[in-house]
């Protein structure tokens, strides 16, 4: 595996001369049409391979990746849609592969995108789009579909740095939950999301499809929790559980410094062992006859609440 991600400060756009200022592929050449021209792949590299079969290897391979088993056997996983290809790029991430259809490769943007994945070294495969039906296992998929290689990250890869934002999740067991808060760790700034226990995999492709390409910017890791916990305790950072145990508000709690969120299981929540670990116990009030809110959405209240406690600071 590859390990390590790029720092925040080179991952949310890339230098000049990638993207233009609205997200997209600059026009580096005159615009082309949906016509065999558009089709032509100039440069010294071969043109991309044209896929039919269902039955070819490349194709089984990227269906198994559906599964964690094939993403562990390859140390692969899939992204799809040309937005969330580009911000990988942005983030200095390039897929080994892209499968698109010859309508995808036609269009300005895609096409720029494709070239690109081709300097930097994706085999680029056409198909029909009844194929990329099947790759995706869903009706109406996405024109561009790139199979990346996994990376590790490790604990220590976390910045050691006063004013540290971090968020633990506990044995989080829903993709869809987990992409939805690394979406909204991205956006609050989080320095790294720690995975503790048995949490599903955030590089399957319901988790990176929800995370909407910030599982390519924000660090993600795995630990247990007694080596989170004694790593954040060497480097005084204060832990604040969510948890409907908790004594005390959201607001009372001084986020100045550095601190580390912890979320606990959709179902169970955390174990009493770990709360008797935190440092502040909080509970979201509630007023309705709900007893619990959903997890991506209870943790992007203790998110922002946690960063408006430090006035919408950047650092």
């Amino acid at each position: 595996m590859q390990k390590g991600l790029p720092l925040r400060e080179h991952a949310r756009r890339p230098g000049p001369g990638l993207f233009d200022e609205s997200g997209y592929m600059p026009k580096l050449r005159p615009r082309v049409t949906r016509s065999k021209a558009a089709l032509d792949w100039p440069g010294s590299h071969p043109a991309p391979e044209k896929i039919t079969s269902t039955a070819n290897p490349r194709i089984r391979l990227l269906k198994s990746l559906h599964s964690k088993k094939g993403r562990n056997d390859s140390s692969l996983f899939l992204a799809e849609g040309a937005r969330l290809l580009m911000e990988a790029a942005g983030a200095g991430h390039w897929p080994e592969l892209v499968v698109f259809t010859d309508e995808a490769g036609a269009r300005p943007a895609q096409r720029e995108y494709l070239l690109a994945a081709r300097r930097n070294g994706a085999r680029l495969i056409s198909v029909p789009s009844r194929l990329l039906t099947s790759i995706c296992q869903r009706d109406n998929p996405q024109a561009l579909i790139g199979a990346f290689r996994q990376w590790q990250t490790e604990i220590g890869d976390l910045p050691d740095r006063e004013g540290a934002l971090l968020l633990a999740l506990h044995e989080i067991r829903d993709p869809g939950n987990l992409g939805a808060i690394i979406r909204t760790a991205d956006a609050v700034g989080v320095d790294g999301v720690v995975l503790l226990g048995e949490c599903v995999d955030p590089f399957s492709i319901e988790a990176v499809r929800a995370s909407m390409g910030a599982l390519f910017t924000v660090r993600v890791l795995r630990a247990g929790f007694a080596e989170f916990d004694h790593w954040r305790r060497a480097r005084g950072i204060r832990l604040v559980a969510g948890t409907l145990r908790g004594t005390d508000l959201p607001e009372i709690v001084d986020y100045r410094g550095s601190i580390a969120l912890l979320m606990g299981n959709e179902q169970k929540g955390l174990p009493e062992a770990m709360e008797a670990q935190v440092d502040y116990p909080v509970r979201i009030p509630m007023r309705g006859k709900a007893d619990s809110l959903n997890l991506a959405v209870a943790t992007g209240v203790l998110l922002y609440t946690a960063w408006r406690g430090r006035h919408y600071a950047e650092t």
